[in-house]
């Protein structure tokens, strides 16, 4: 079943401001949070994380009807890149070089803040680009 577009945006909003915030202060609490909320939108889908949840209870019923809508995978496929850079940001940040926690961590937040602001997801982008390597035509 797809899902409305505006779901997934939304949930790239939270994440831009946790990471901006998790950069300024050199939190691991936060990026450990956001780690962990890229894990969940990644085993059970972005409709099941702490953002879709927000989303759906908070967000959605203010909203008028969806106008568009998209397949879950290619977002859920997002928040796995999401989950690959946070887990490299909390390494660095933890047992180190901090510069890689940094690097890391900034590159989650910039292609959060494109989806957030352009709606161009590049984890979804990576999506197709792998499907269409990967899956041969019948």
């Amino acid at each position: 079943m797809d899902i409305d577009t505006r779901g997934p945006r939304f949930g790239a909003a939270l994440t831009t401001v946790v990471l901006a915030v998790t950069l300024i202060t050199g939190s691991v609490w936060l990026l450990a949070w956001q780690t962990l909320a890229f894990a969940l939108g990644t085993a059970g889908g972005v409709t099941r994380s702490p953002y879709g949840w927000a989303f759906r209870k908070a967000v959605r019923p203010r909203l008028g009807p969806p106008t568009d809508f998209e397949p879950p995978e290619p977002p859920r496929f997002a928040q796995a890149v999401g989950l690959a850079f946070a887990v490299v940001g909390l390494i660095g940040w933890t047992v180190g070089p901090a510069w890689l926690g940094s690097a890391a961590t900034a590159c989650a937040l910039g292609a959060a803040f494109l989806n957030a602001a352009f709606g161009y997801c590049l984890g979804c982008e990576m999506y197709l680009v792998v499907r269409r390597v990967t899956v041969r035509p019948k």
